[in-house]
């Protein structure tokens, strides 16, 4: 087994929101590793802190305090063109909701990153395609969103947060739309197609079905992490 190395080096984050003539801080001071070839949860109560934290992590939305390494790279020290081509070159994202685009195939959706990215079409595309085949949906690459079921659109959303190889995948709640099997089975492509030693994947999750496939699980609690651990802590 390849020894595992630090991808993600999260210090001293803070995040502040202005409610009126007030801020409210929502996380406090954050320090954390987060290794690669790991599946990672981040686990928490809604309002724990959760979705910022995963947010900051990604590199969409600025810290009021602290800083975020990505794979040895500063990410909020970029400037902003430079943080978005970053983004398009080293993060995946994989979202509750799919956000497919309605109007274009399967195939189309999962070549969009690419195609972002300036690669021709047709091109992006063909990868689109080549990435639905490894997720065992190649047969539903010409449909529409409407057309898939859940669990097929939740597979188009993960080939499109895979197509251009992220070293970095994020992922908001990806089985809280699905029934446990499809869930489970979501998950354990996850694992097969996402990890590898040169990547890290983190869920966003309190889906406790699948807190057994984590490598390791951070909670969080009223913008804290307060535990740190391959299970989740008896209560």
């Amino acid at each position: 087994m390849s020894e595992t190395r630090t991808a993600i080096t999260i210090n001293g984050i803070v995040k502040e929101f202005s409610a009126g003539s007030q801020m409210i801080r929502v996380l406090h001071g954050i320090d954390a590793e987060i290794r690669s070839g790991e599946l990672t949860y981040l686990v928490g109560e809604s309002g724990s802190g959760k979705t910022t934290m995963i947010s900051i992590i990604a590199g969409i939305l600025y810290p009021t305090d602290g800083s975020v390494s990505v794979f040895g790279q500063d990410i909020y020290g970029l400037s902003d063109n430079d943080l978005v081509r970053f983004r398009l070159s080293n993060i995946g994202f994989i979202f509750q909701q799919y956000n497919l685009i309605p109007t274009l195939t399967a195939a189309e959706n999962a070549s969009v990153p690419l195609v972002a990215a300036g690669m021709k079409r047709d091109e992006a595309v063909e990868h689109g395609r080549a990435m639905l085949e490894k997720l065992n949906i190649a047969d539903q690459a010409d449909k529409l969103p409407r057309q898939l079921s859940g669990g097929q659109q939740q597979r188009v959303a993960i080939a499109r947060a895979l197509v251009h190889e992220p070293r970095l995948v994020v992922c908001d709640e990806p089985t809280a739309a699905l029934d446990a099997k499809s869930g489970r089975r979501v998950m354990d492509l996850l694992r097969e197609v996402a990890l590898a030693p040169e990547r890290t994947v983190i869920i966003v999750t309190h889906d406790n079905r699948i807190f057994d496939l984590a490598d390791r699980i951070l909670v969080m609690e009223d913008g804290r992490i307060t535990h740190d651990g391959k299970e989740m802590p008896d209560h």
